[in-house]
C-alpha cells in the first residue's frame, strides 16, 4: 500500500522497566524486540516505508540490524515523533510504540476502514469496573482506553504535534488542534509493556526469551608511550612511577584495550568512534568514566558481561604489587564477581618498544552472553 508509512517509537529510555536492560533491545533469540515488532508489521505489507524513531546514541548500532530509516528520538516521545514525521511523504502514517510487540494486521486493517475522512482513527477498549474521577463515579459506558497503533492523516498529525501542548498520544494532540477522531474496537494482546510484570499480559511474548546458549567475545589492543611528569593509571589505579601516559584522555591503557574488547564483543564498533581523541571533551577524560558508559550501552542493548581477562606488557614500572587491586577496581567497573576478572602483567625480556622502556601495551578480552530477561 503506497500510501501508508509506518513510524516505530523505540527510543525511550525505559527507566520504569527495570531490568538493567531497555525494553527495546530485550532479545528474542538473539533479536532485539524492537527488530522483531518492525518484522512483524513489515510481514503485513500495507507500508511504503518502515521508520524507527531510535535512541541517538544507538543508531549506528541500530543500522547493523537491518535497513530500515532510523530518526533520532527527541526528549519525549512528541518530540522523536515530530523527528519521524520529516521522513514521512505518504498521506497516512501509522504510529505504533516497540512497547506495544504484540499488534496484529486485524487491528491495522480495522483502522485504514474506519478513517474516512476523519483525522485520525485509533483502538479503544471499555473499562468493565466501576470508574470515580474527582472523588465522584463517572458512566463507564462514556470511558475509553486508548492503545496504539494510532492511525493520521500526515499533515493534520503534522500540524497538531506543533501546536502548543505536551500529547501523549497523536489522538489527543489532533483533538487539541480541532481535528476528529473515530474509534475502533481494540484489543487485550496491545497491553503496554511498560513494568516487568507486564510481560504476562503480551501474548506473542510467552515462551519467547534470548538464546543464552549463546557467548560472544571481543578483543582488544592498545599502546600508549611513557611522558616525563603527570601521573599513571593502569585499570582505574593509580601507580607510583613518576612519569605518565602520553594521551588525549588519562591514557589508562588497559581499560582503553578492555573497552575495545567489549564493543567487539557487542558488535558496537570501536572506542575511537566513541571517544573521538579529536574531541575536546574527553581531553584528560577519567578513563574509568567511560568504561562506565560502556558498560551501561553494552548492558542497555541486552548484554550481560560474563568475564574479562587483560595481559598488560610493561618492562616498567613493576606492576605485581597492584595486579590484586587492578582486578577488583575492573570488576567493580563492570559490575561482576571479581573472580570473573584476571589481570596479567609481563614483560617483553627487553624486546622492543616496551622493552625498551617507551612505553606500555595491553591486550584485553571480555565475554558477553544475552541478559535472560524470562527469569525473575
Amino acid at each position: 500500500m503506497s500510501d501508508l508509512t509506518l513510524i516505530l517509537l523505540a527510543a525511550g529510555d525505559a527507566t520504569r522497566f527495570g531490568e538493567g536492560v531497555k525494553k527495546q533491545w530485550l532479545r528474542i533469540g538473539s533479536d532485539p524486540l524492537w527488530l522483531t515488532v518492525a518484522r512483524r508489521f513489515e510481514s503485513m505489507h500495507l507500508f511504503e516505508r518502515i521508520v524507527v524513531a531510535s535512541h541517538p546514541e544507538e543508531i549506528t548500532y541500530m543500522r547493523r540490524y537491518a535497513d530500515y530509516l532510523f530518526t533520532p528520538g527527541g526528549t519525549s516521545r512528541q518530540a522523536s515523533l515530530l523527528n519521524a514525521l520529516e521522513a514521512v511523504r505518504t498521506p497516512l502514517v501509522l504510529v505504533s510504540d516497540v512497547a506495544r510487540a504484540c499488534v496484529g494486521e486485524e487491528v491495522c486493517r480495522r483502522l485504514l476502514e474506519a478513517i474516512g475522512d476523519a483525522d485520525c482513527a485509533v483502538p479503544t477498549l471499555g473499562v468493565s469496573d466501576t470508574v470515580y474521577y474527582d472523588g465522584r463515579p463517572v458512566d463507564r459506558e462514556k470511558v475509553l482506553r486508548i492503545q496504539t497503533p494510532q492511525l493520521s492523516r500526515t499533515e493534520s498529525l503534522r500540524t497538531a504535534l506543533r501546536s502548543p501542548g505536551n500529547f501523549t498520544d497523536e489522538s489527543s494532540a489532533i483533538v487539541h488542534a480541532g481535528g476528529r477522531v473515530v474509534f475502533v474496537e481494540g484489543d487485550e494482546s496491545l497491553h503496554k509493556l511498560t513494568f516487568r510484570d507486564d510481560i504476562r499480559h503480551l501474548p506473542c511474548l510467552r515462551g519467547e526469551g534470548p538464546d543464552t546458549s549463546l557467548t560472544f567475545t571481543g578483543t582488544g589492543y592498545d599502546v600508549h608511550a611513557f611522558e616525563p611528569g603527570g601521573r599513571m593509571v593502569l585499570c582505574n589505579v593509580p601507580i607510583e612511577a613518576g612519569y605518565g601516559f602520553k594521551a588525549h584522555s588519562d591514557g589508562d591503557v588497559a581499560i582503553h584495550a578492555l573497552i575495545d574488547a567489549l564493543l567487539g564483543a557487542a558488535g558496537m564498533g570501536d572506542i575511537g568512534g566513541l571517544f573521538p581523541d579529536t574531541d575536546d571533551a574527553y581531553a584528560g577524560a577519567d578513563s574509568g568514566e567511560l568504561l562506565q558508559k560502556v558498560v551501561q550501552m553494552v548492558r542497555n542493548c541486552g548484554f550481560r558481561i560474563l568475564h574479562a581477562d587483560l595481559t598488560i606488557a610493561a618492562q616498567v614500572p613493576k606492576l605485581s604489587p597492584y595486579k590484586e587491586r587492578m582486578g577488583r577496581r575492573i570488576a567493580e567497573l563492570l559490575q561482576i564477581p571479581p573472580p570473573m576478572v584476571n589481570v596479567k602483567a609481563t614483560t617483553t625480556e627487553g624486546l622492543g618498544f616496551v622493552g625498551r622502556k617507551e612505553g606500555v601495551a595491553v591486550t584485553a578480552a571480555a565475554t558477553l552472553t544475552f541478559h535472560d530477561w524470562t527469569r525473575p
